[in-house]
C-alpha cells in the first residue's frame, strides 16, 4: 500500500474516533446516562417521555395500514435471521479457535436498549427489538464474515464494491502478488490481536 493511501486511511481513523467522542458528548447533552445495560433519564425527561407515549388503540388506528398489512412478511424473516445468527455463531465458535482469529463478541452488535425509552409503546418496542436484532446479527455477521476474508483472502476485488466491509480498505490490491504469502501471513497473525 502506498504512503499516501496509508496517510489517508490514518486520518480517516482519527475523523472516526474524533466522531465517536463528539457523538458520545452529544449524549450527555440528551440527559441521560449508561450505567451498565440501563440507560437512565433525568426525572424531567422521563416525565416528557410518558406524556408524549402514544396509546396502543391511538397507534392503531392512526398507523399506516401497510404497516400492518405487511408484520407478517417482515416478522416471517426472523426464522432465516435466527438459523443464520445460529449457523455463523457456530462457525466463529468452533473455527476461529483454530484460525488463531480472536472471536467477535455480539454484544458489541446486538444492542437492546430502545426498550427503556418509555415514549413508545408496547408494539414500538416490540418493533425495535425486532430492528435492533436483525441489523445488529447482521453487522455481527458482517465481521464475523470480515475476519475469515481477512484471514483466507485479504485480497480487493478488481471492480468497485459498495457496501464494503472496515477491513476491505487495507486488503492487497487486486493482482499485487508480490510477497502475497508473507503478507497473507501478516494478516492473519494481526487477527489474534483484534
Amino acid at each position: 500500500m502506498n504512503d499516501r493511501i496509508q496517510q489517508l486511511l490514518e486520518q480517516m481513523t482519527s475523523l472516526e474516533d474524533d466522531l465517536r467522542k463528539a457523538l458520545s458528548e452529544q449524549q450527555s447533552s440528551v440527559f441521560f446516562q449508561i450505567k451498565g445495560k440501563r440507560v437512565e433519564f433525568e426525572q424531567s425527561i422521563k416525565l416528557t417521555h410518558r406524556r408524549l407515549k402514544r396509546n396502543f388503540f391511538h397507534w392503531l388506528v392512526t398507523d399506516r395500514p401497510q404497516n400492518l398489512i405487511t408484520g407478517p412478511i417482515i416478522y416471517a424473516m426472523i426464522i432465516p435471521l435466527l438459523v443464520t445468527d445460529l449457523f455463523v455463531s457456530f462457525y466463529q465458535m468452533t473455527c476461529f479457535p483454530i484460525y488463531g482469529i480472536k472471536k467477535v463478541r455480539r454484544s458489541d452488535y446486538i444492542i437492546f436498549d430502545r426498550q427503556q425509552l418509555n415514549y413508545l409503546n408496547f408494539i414500538e418496542k416490540f418493533h425495535c427489538t425486532y430492528c435492533a436484532y436483525g441489523s445488529g446479527m447482521i453487522a455481527y455477521v458482517s465481521e464475523i464474515i470480515a475476519r475469515t476474508e481477512q484471514y483466507f483472502c485479504p485480497i480487493k476485488h478488481a471492480r468497485k464494491v459498495l457496501g464494503t466491509h472496515k477491513r476491505y480498505v487495507q486488503f492487497l490490491e487486486y493482482g499485487a502478488a508480490e510477497n502475497y504469502q508473507t503478507k497473507l501471513e501478516d494478516y492473519r497473525r494481526a487477527l489474534a490481536n483484534d
